[in-house]
């Protein structure tokens, strides 16, 4: 028996590649976006508690009560803005899992999404899935800016939503002011919807504002915004995170949920409820991770790779244009069995294959194991 493929271009993910590759070869993988590193003992106590004392049924459809409570009082802390815990949060099994939701929920067959790449890797099949449209905008290279003439220039009637990704996810990249100017002229007066990834959300350095659609009601009303627990507290396999909207929208996005995923994994909501009621805890995170990009960029000066700028997230990218002609798969491919260092080829975000010589390197890492993947890149000649 066969079935039509929703997805016929989609394979393996480079991330399992490159993954099964350092394993076979006992690498050293800064290519997958994952720590080395313990998580939080407080919070790994908290949910070791909540097990012990019962919470191990399901909770509500939409969250432990408790836990989206303390996400509305931090939002206000931290953007101004009155969020409802009980009809503008929905608790999800991860940050992508809430960016497909989001996506099913608005999506008709032939709408169009625009998408900067390089993009996260699940964005294009999420809308193409939905059998929506992804429409393509490359960011600016190097900085990897966007081109918001570009964006008035791909808006058309069929345009549904906008994807937007800060602190980035390759480049390390962020939003700022200029940017949300820029992004409220275009919306203004449109039927168009917003979709914020902002996964990375406390992992942002050098003093910069994370720019979060949150801050604005105007984006708000028209706005999707995702958030991941793995990631910020270290956990990457907890996969827990949640989705913020407007009380219209989320009653939609819960209809997808309920019967998809219906309710995630309760001794962590607890726990967690009970965590970030410490707002230490997610407010020294940005320099927690900024002293490894610190120290990573610091050891990488030592070899041939060039730095280009990293303002948030677990990643940073470097040009080897100087150090090979290679295409990026090959070279990233060829470092790992040579010098026993694995990295992700930044071409692979790209629909189009788009190949500016660039590799992500993932700097979540402990020291040691920073200092001897430099070791073996220096190397590198």
């Amino acid at each position: 028996m066969q079935i039509n493929s929703k997805l016929p271009d989609v394979g393996t993910t480079i991330f399992t590649v490159m993954s099964s590759l350092a394993a076979e070869l006992k690498a050293i993988n800064l290519g997958q976006g994952f720590p080395d590193f313990p998580m939080n003992e407080e919070l790994i106590a908290l949910v070791s508690e909540a097990m012990k004392n019962g919470f191990n049924q399901y909770v509500p459809m939409q969250g432990y009560m408790p836990l989206r409570e303390v996400i509305a009082e931090k939002n206000y802390f931290l953007y101004n803005a009155s969020i409802n815990p009980d009809t503008q949060i929905t608790v999800t099994p991860g940050g992508t899992y809430a960016i497909y939701t989001a996506l099913t929920t608005v999506l008709q067959p032939g709408d169009e999404v625009i998408v900067f790449e390089p993009a996260y890797d699940s964005y294009i099949p999420n809308i193409v899935i939905n059998g929506a449209i992804p429409v393509l905008i490359n960011l600016k290279f190097p900085e990897y800016k966007i081109d918001w003439d570009e964006v008035r220039q791909k808006i058309t009637p069929k345009t549904r939503m906008i994807m937007l990704n800060s602190p980035h996810n390759p480049t390390g990249t962020i939003l700022h002011a200029e940017d949300i100017k820029q992004l409220r002229s275009i919306v203004a007066d449109s039927n168009i919807f917003i979709l914020s990834d902002e996964v990375y959300e406390h992992l942002i350095f050098d003093n910069f504002l994370h720019q979060s659609i949150i801050r604005y009601p105007d984006l708000m009303e028209r706005s999707f915004v995702c958030f991941s627990f793995g990631k910020v507290y270290h956990c990457t396999g907890w996969k827990l995170g949640y989705c913020i909207s407007t009380p219209s929208l989320m009653k939609e996005f819960r209809k997808v949920h309920q019967f998809n995923c219906f309710s995630c994994h309760s001794p962590s909501q607890v726990g967690l409820s009970g965590f970030l009621k410490n707002k230490e805890s997610y407010l020294s995170l940005g320099k927690f991770m900024q002293e490894k990009r610190d120290y990573f960029q610091q050891l990488m000066a030592e070899t041939k790779f060039i730095a280009l700028p990293s303002y948030g997230s677990y990643f940073q990218v470097y040009r080897y244009d100087h150090i090979s002609d290679e295409a990026d798969t090959d070279f990233a491919i060829r470092i790992t069995k040579e010098y026993g260092v694995a990295a992700i080829p930044v071409s692979v975000f790209y629909k189009s294959g788009k190949d500016d010589k660039v590799v992500r390197f993932c700097f979540a890492k402990k020291k040691e194991t920073l200092e001897e993947a430099v070791n073996r890149l220096i190397k590198i000649v």
